[in-house]
C-alpha cells in the first residue's frame, strides 16, 4: 500500500460518484462518517482554514495605501477596520459553507487533503451551516456599520451579492464552482471588490492605484484556489465537480497557475515606475519562484499543500508591501 505521501487515487477502488445536481439536506450526518470522532476546538479552528485569511487581509491593506494617496491629512482607521472584519468573515464563511456544501454532496468522500468537518462526520452538517451563517451575518453587520458611517447605501447590494456569491460558490442545486467558475468569484469579490471597497468607503472615490492592485491581488487569490483545486483534481474528476483545474487538465492548470502567480509582478513593474518602495515588493519573488517550481514539479498531495501555504503567504506579504508603498 502507498504511504500517504505516494497517495494517488485508484477510479477502481472509488465508490460511484454522487450526482451533481444533488443539494443534499442540511439536517443529516454522511453515511461513511457516521462514527467519526466529535470536532474539538481545533478542528473548528482548523475548519476556518486559516491560511486562506490573507485573501481577506490583502486586498483591504492595497485599499488601505491606496486610499492614503487621495487624503494626506490622516487615515480613517475605524473604516478601515471595518473592512478587514467584512473582508475576513466572509473568507471564512465561504470555507465554513464549502465545507457543508461539499460535505453534504460527498465530494469530500474522495478528499486526500486535510479532513473536513462534515465530510468526515466530525461535526453535525446543520451545526457546520450554522457557523458558516454567523460569519456572513458578522461580514454583513461590519457592512451595514460602514454604509451608516459613509451614507454610501447602495453598498449594500454589493455586500449582499458578495455573501450570496460566497454562499453559492459550492452551495445550492447549481454550484457554479462545480463549472469552473471559482477563479472568476474570487477575483471580482477578494481582488476588485475588496481592494477598491476598501478605497472607496475611506474616501469617497477609487485611483488608478487601488484597481490596478485589486487586479493583481485577484490574479493571486486565483492562484491560490487553483492550486488547491489542482491537488483535488482527481478526485473532483470522480466526484463530478468541475473546477477549472479539472477542465483544463493537470498540465494545463499547473501553468495557469504559474500565470496567475506571476502576473502581479508585471502589474508592480508599473508600480515601481512611480513609488519607490514598491521595488521593495519584488523581494516577494523569492516566495513566488520556488512555488511555482513546486507546483510545476509536484507528484504529492503534500507538496501542494506546501505551494498553497507559500502562495498565501506571498499574497499577504505582496498586499502589505504594495499598500505601505502607496502610503509611505
Amino acid at each position: 500500500m502507498a504511504s500517504p505521501k505516494q497517495q494517488r487515487i485508484d477510479p477502481k477502488r472509488v465508490p460511484n460518484p454522487p450526482k451533481s445536481g444533488k443539494s443534499g439536506r442540511p439536517g443529516g450526518r454522511p453515511k461513511a462518517a457516521a462514527a467519526a470522532k466529535k470536532a474539538t476546538a481545533a478542528d473548528w479552528i482548523s475548519g476556518a482554514r486559516l491560511r486562506t485569511l490573507p485573501l481577506g487581509i490583502a486586498p483591504v491593506a492595497l485599499g488601505t495605501g491606496a486610499a492614503h494617496l487621495l487624503d494626506d491629512n490622516g487615515w480613517h482607521w475605524v473604516r478601515a477596520l471595518l473592512a478587514l472584519v467584512v473582508a475576513v468573515a466572509l473568507q471564512i464563511g465561504v470555507n465554513y459553507a464549502n465545507d457543508y456544501s461539499d460535505g453534504i454532496r460527498g465530494t469530500d468522500n474522495h478528499r486526500v487533503g486535510p479532513a473536513r468537518l462534515t465530510g468526515s462526520g466530525a461535526a453535525a452538517p446543520r451545526t457546520v451551516l450554522i457557523v458558516a451563517l454567523s460569519f456572513f451575518a458578522l461580514a454583513a453587520l461590519a457592512g451595514l456599520v460602514l454604509v451608516i458611517l459613509t451614507g454610501y447605501y447602495w453598498l449594500l447590494i454589493v455586500g449582499a451579492a458578495a455573501i450570496v456569491a460566497g454562499y453559492y460558490y459550492t452551495g445550492g442545486k447549481r454550484p457554479y464552482g462545480y463549472n469552473a467558475l471559482g477563479e472568476v468569484f474570487v477575483f471580482v469579490f477578494f481582488g476588485l471588490v475588496a481592494t477598491a471597497g476598501t478605497t472607496y468607503v475611506q474616501e469617497g472615490e477609487v485611483n488608478v492605484e487601488s484597481w490596478l492592485s485589486g487586479v493583481a491581488i485577484g490574479f493571486i487569490a486565483c492562484a491560490v484556489l487553483m492550486v488547491n483545486n489542482i491537488r483535488d483534481i482527481h478526485q473532483d474528476r470522480l466526484a463530478g465537480k468541475r473546477t477549472l483545474a479539472v477542465v483544463l487538465g493537470d498540465r494545463a492548470a499547473r501553468i495557469v497557475f504559474v500565470v496567475f502567480l506571476l502576473l502581479p509582478f508585471v502589474i508592480l513593474g508599473f508600480f515601481a515606475m512611480f513609488y519607490p518602495n514598491a521595488y521593495l515588493v519584488f523581494f516577494t519573488l523569492l516566495l513566488a519562484l520556488p512555488t511555482a517550481a513546486i507546483t510545476l514539479t509536484a507528484k504529492t498531495p503534500q507538496e501542494l499543500i506546501l505551494a498553497l501555504k507559500l502562495t498565501s503567504a506571498l499574497a499577504l506579504a505582496y498586499g502589505l508591501g504594495l499598500g505601505a508603498a502607496f502610503a509611505f
